[in-house]
């Protein structure tokens, strides 16, 4: 169930009972059929085991998954950012947990009514196929990504998220690192070390703890290789 008071004050209720999409209206019918609800920072949006009842769109913010292990350590699974898609299971419950790590609005979609509206709008299932598969293709990544060294996971790391949070050299972080440790399988006094190392070669600038400049992607991509 969903930790935020918001969500259970009928905002959602759209998303509960989306208007019907006409033939012809499917594109961007995903986010149609859903409502937008805000999340404060650390508030947690569903629990590992919880059922799977709705899909969720980050529009706003940034939003983590992660399962706690059986000692007691957290692996965050997956980073969503807005635009991003989170929630996809293929089973009735979650098999991960999911919290916002910033000040975060969030699209929340009924998955039985969109699973339905599918079965009748190709548009509606090509669209819910491929951001299927674009999870997919994220799991495995990161499942190749913690057979690495720290070195070329924290490589990796910076590359990922200069893609996906700039247009430049610049990287503000919107994560700690505490959760860049959880999410590459490494301590954060590990992470902190290889950040001073790749500094030391010249490989990135650290202004502060979150803003990074990447002074030569060249050698961050030859670790990553």
């Amino acid at each position: 169930m969903l930790r935020q008071t918001a969500y259970h004050a009928g905002s959602f209720k759209q998303a509960v009972n989306p208007p019907p999409v006409h033939s012809g209206g499917s594109r961007g019918a995903i986010e149609f059929m859903g409502a937008p609800v805000p999340f404060a920072r650390n508030a947690g949006i569903y629990e590992e085991g919880d059922p799977a009842e709705y899909l969720y769109k980050v529009i706003e913010g940034t939003v983590c998954t992660s399962k706690l292990l059986a000692d007691g350590r957290r692996q965050i699974g997956g980073f969503y950012l807005p635009g991003d898609v989170f929630g996809l299971e293929p089973g009735e419950e979650h098999a991960y947990s999911a919290e916002a790590i910033s000040d975060a609005k969030v699209l929340v979609i009924k998955r039985s009514a969109l699973i339905a509206l599918a079965g009748r709008d190709h548009d509606v299932a090509r669209q819910l196929w491929t951001l299927t598969g674009r999870e997919l293709r994220r799991v495995q990544d990161h499942i190749l990504l913690l057979i690495k060294s720290a070195q070329e996971r924290v490589a990796a790391f910076l590359l990922e998220m200069a893609e996906r949070v700039s247009s430049g050299d610049a990287v503000d972080l919107p994560m700690s690192r505490q959760d860049i440790a959880d999410y590459l399988g490494l301590t954060i006094e590990t992470v902190s070390r290889t950040l001073s190392q790749l500094e030391h070669r010249a490989a990135i600038e650290l202004p502060s703890s979150r803003h990074i400049v990447l002074r030569n992607r060249s050698a961050l991509r030859r670790l990553n290789a």
